[in-house]
């Protein structure tokens, strides 16, 4: 209710806002992935980036993590059921590029749709000249719940390509 109450202020006023993104995977065995540029983290960002409008993203705590110590960060471990798990999940499961066994979490940021039917400041090419910049015609007040079924189906297919990946070693 927020958030569409959000979108349709901006979309009264002829303007856009951004929004953020969560998306989680469980059931992952720990070891899927690998360290420095084989890691799952790297393939899933590239991916995102991939996604138009995609400003930032985060797994696990993400930026937050700047903000805590490291004995807050860190994720102890413990056992549970034979199982051993982290009591937090900080790291978004995963550590050094590979899963780690815990939910993987990855939060994705997206920018606010540029066209909106506000005048903008732009220049004129031609003349080089200061121009207003109206764009007519229908305009999304904000992409995201557009983008919920792209970033689902973009970490299916990644998380997929890795365990295979993963299976064929």
């Amino acid at each position: 209710p927020e958030l569409e109450e959000e979108i349709l202020d901006a979309k009264a006023t002829n303007d856009s806002v951004g929004g953020k993104v969560t998306v989680s995977v469980t059931g992952l065995p720990a070891g899927i992935g690998g360290p420095y540029f084989d890691g799952l983290d790297c393939a899933l960002g590239s991916a995102y980036f991939g996604i138009p409008a995609v400003k930032a993203v985060e797994f696990g705590a993400g930026t937050q993590a700047a903000d805590m110590l490291g004995s807050e960060n860190n994720d102890p471990f413990s056992i549970e059921d034979g199982r051993v798990i982290t009591e937090s999940n900080n790291h978004g499961g995963l550590l050094g590029g590979m899963t780690s066994g815990m939910p993987l979490v990855a939060t994705l940021t997206f920018k606010p749709t540029p066209s909106i039917g506000r005048p903008q400041k732009s220049v004129n090419l031609d003349t080089r000249e200061p121009a207003i910049l109206e764009i007519h015609g229908r305009h999304d007040p904000c992409i995201v719940p557009r983008a919920l079924p792209v970033v689902e189906a973009v970490t299916a297919l990644v998380v997929l390509d890795a365990l295979l990946a993963h299976e064929h070693r």
